[in-house]
């Protein structure tokens, strides 16, 4: 009456194919993403082949400023206490850039001036400013163009060295020819 093993085959089937579609419907589904952008064609492909690097990884050279050797590597002017008079020491350091700038119109500079801690914040970004005004005049007087330089003060904020002493105002009191 009751045929054990086709019985028993068939309920193994089924216990199979229910414990398979039970698997499958366990598994999420991703969301499909469609980009908006339309596809490009790839570019093609070059046979040629090449040794040069993919990209330096050493820095490039911006100008003979970044050069120990070069005379142009010494940038800084400083001044006396309370003064934008350019010490006669500074003189051949401003015409060095001087001449520089005349022959490399495309070159821009800012000049910064700064000042010891020295002072109220209004008056050392005022003087600041007359030290980087001085070494301009300078350098106009020797060629440069105007439009090759512009002034910045930042009277006290930005000190060379700092310290409540002699040697820190001395080194303070300064023109930074940025290029």
């Amino acid at each position: 009456m009751f045929d054990f093993p086709r019985s028993l085959a068939a309920r193994l089937a089924l216990l199979v194919l229910g414990l398979a579609l039970a698997g499958c419907s366990s598994t999420p589904q991703q969301p499909v993403l469609t980009d908006p952008r339309p596809i490009s064609p790839a570019p093609p492909v070059s046979q040629e082949t090449t040794t040069a690097p993919l990209e330096s990884s050493r820095p490039t050279y911006a100008g003979p400023w970044e050069d120990p050797s070069s005379p142009l590597y010494n940038r800084t002017l400083y001044f006396d206490y309370d003064t934008a008079e350019i010490k006669p020491e500074y003189l051949p350091l401003m015409r060095t850039h001087a001449r520089y700038l005349g022959s490399h119109t495309e070159t821009r500079v800012t000049l910064e001036g700064h000042t010891d801690e020295r002072g109220t914040r209004e008056y050392n970004l005022g003087l600041g400013d007359q030290r980087a005004d001085a070494v301009r005049r300078s350098m106009l007087a020797e060629g440069v163009l105007p439009d090759q330089m512009a002034n910045l003060s930042y009277g006290e904020e930005r000190p060379a060295e700092l310290g409540h002493n002699e040697r820190s105002w001395r080194l303070n009191r300064r023109v930074i020819i940025q290029y």
